[in-house]
């Protein structure tokens, strides 16, 4: 079953070093199955991280094809590309290019292209990086199945 990933937005409270109060807001992933799932999962996953209180301002989907995260605690940034995969239409003769949009986790954007290549290559067909830039989004949260 493919992921259906939400973005979904906080608004809390933020303490700053300097002990002054900010209001903020976050951007995070959450793989969900709809709208109330995704919401009642995002609560469930930020909540300890959380003190006092906070209000989710924003769920919307997010059209994410695939996600290459990373184990490398220096990797804390995550990178949205737009890859083109090209066909050729053999009636007509004519390139056709079919967008999707990849999230790649990485500390900077020299890596991030880097970690798309790698995650990309053994792709069948030829494909070309149509843009990337860095994200907004703080965390990603996967689906966990439940340990019983």
């Amino acid at each position: 079953m493919q992921s259906e990933w939400f973005e979904c937005k906080v608004r809390y409270d933020k303490t700053l070093e300097n002990g002054l109060i900010k209001k903020t807001t976050e951007t995070y992933l959450v793989d969900a199955l709809s709208f109330t799932e995704a919401e009642k999962r995002f609560i469930e996953e930020i909540t300890p991280f959380m003190s006092g209180e906070f209000l989710v301002t924003d769920i919307k989907r997010a059209r994410i094809s695939e996600l290459f995260d990373s184990d490398d605690l220096n990797d804390d940034r995550w990178f949205k590309a737009r890859v083109a995969f090209i066909t050729l239409d053999e009636k007509s003769g004519v390139e056709k290019r079919t967008v999707q949009t990849v999230l790649v986790q990485a500390n900077e954007l020299h890596r991030a292209l880097t970690r798309l290549d790698e995650g990309m290559k053994g792709t069948l067909g030829e494909w070309v990086i149509v843009s990337i830039a860095e994200t907004a989004i703080i965390d990603v949260f996967k689906f966990k199945a439940d340990e019983e």
